[in-house]
C-alpha cells in the first residue's frame, strides 16, 4: 500500500481509512418477494404433484399469459422450489446401454402416429389394459381403447378407426399416406389389423424385436400417464379407471407441457400451428 499511496501522491492513512469504509448500500435489484409465487407453485403441485421446475414454469406462464401480466423466468422458479424443498428428486434408474440412432418424431402432423399398450393394475387387483395413439409430432394423444381383458385386434382396429375420425371425420380413405408404428405385439402386427390399416391409407411400421427405444415415443407417454395420472389417482377398480381415463387423456392433451414443444401443450402447439 505504501508504494500506491506514494505513486498516487496520497497519505497512507486516508487510504487506509478508505479501504475500511463500504458502502451499506445493496448493488443491483432489490430481492423480489417470493411468498405469492411460492403459493403459485403450490397450488400447481398440489394438483400435478409429479410436475418438475420446468413444467411448473410453463403453468405459470400459460396463466400469467391469460392475465396479460409478467411471468418469473425459469431460473428463479428452480431457484425457490429448490429453497422451499420443492423439486423433484432425480431419476436414478438404469440406462439402457444399446445405441439407437433413428428417429421417431416427424417434423409435421398425420405424417406418422405411434401406439402401444399398458396395463394399470387396481387397488382390488382388478387389471385395465389401455391402447392409444399418439401423433409423433404434435403428441396429441389422438385416441384410445380400454378394456380388462387383453388387447385384441378388434380393439386396435377399433383405435386406428376412432384416431382416423377424430383427426379427418368419417372418411373412407386417408388423403395421404401416415406411417402407423408399433412394437411386434400379436394385435398390432395381426393380418386382419393390417388389412385394415392398407385399406385406409395408412403404412403400418413395427419396430425390430426386443427393442422398445425404437418405439420411444410411446414408451415416453406410457411412462409419463403412469406417472403424471395413475400415481396420483384413486385406482380403487376397473369401473373407476375406465371413467377417469378419458380426463386424463383430455387434461394431458389440453394442458400438458411437453418439452419438445416448447412446454406447450398438444393442443395449445396444434392451435398455434393453425394460426401460422
Amino acid at each position: 500500500m505504501t508504494a500506491v499511496c506514494e505513486t498516487f501522491g496520497v497519505a497512507r492513512s486516508n487510504m487506509a481509512e478508505r479501504v475500511k469504509q463500504h458502502s451499506s448500500k445493496a448493488r443491483g435489484r432489490p430481492p423480489l418477494a417470493d411468498d405469492e409465487l411460492v403459493d403459485e407453485i403450490k397450488a400447481i403441485i398440489s394438483e400435478m404433484p409429479t410436475y418438475g421446475y420446468r413444467r411448473v414454469h410453463a403453468i405459470l406462464r400459460r396463466k400469467a399469459r391469460s392475465e396479460s401480466r409478467p411471468w418469473p423466468n425459469a431460473k428463479r422458479v428452480y431457484r425457490v422450489m429448490k429453497v422451499h424443498g420443492l423439486l423433484l428428486q432425480r431419476h436414478t434408474g438404469a440406462v439402457d446401454s444399446r445405441r439407437h440412432d433413428g428417429r421417431v418424431a416427424v417434423e409435421h402432423s398425420n405424417l406418422r402416429w405411434c401406439s402401444d399398450g399398458f396395463e394399470i393394475g387396481c387397488d382390488n387387483k382388478e387389471k385395465v389394459r389401455v391402447a392409444f395413439a399418439l401423433d409423433c409430432c404434435d403428441r396429441e394423444a389422438i385416441a384410445h381403447v380400454a378394456t380388462t381383458e387383453g388387447i385384441k385386434s378388434e380393439d386396435v382396429q377399433d383405435l386406428v378407426i376412432t384416431a382416423v375420425e377424430n383427426r379427418f371425420g368419417r372418411i373412407n380413405t386417408l388423403p395421404k399416406p401416415i406411417e402407423w408404428l408399433t412394437d411386434n405385439g400379436s394385435c398390432f402386427i395381426a393380418a386382419d389389423t393390417k388389412s385394415l390399416l392398407r385399406d385406409i391409407g395408412m403404412e403400418p411400421c413395427t419396430t425390430p424385436v426386443r427393442s422398445p427405444q425404437s418405439n420411444g415415443m410411446a414408451e415416453a407417454f406410457v411412462k409419463t400417464f403412469k406417472r403424471d395420472y395413475v400415481s396420483v389417482n384413486p385406482i380403487p377398480n376397473a369401473e373407476t379407471v375406465i371413467a377417469q381415463l378419458p380426463l386424463w387423456f383430455e387434461h394431458y392433451n389440453m394442458l400438458h407441457p411437453h418439452k419438445a414443444l416448447g412446454y406447450r401443450s398438444p393442443r395449445e402447439f396444434l392451435n398455434r400451428q393453425t394460426e401460422i
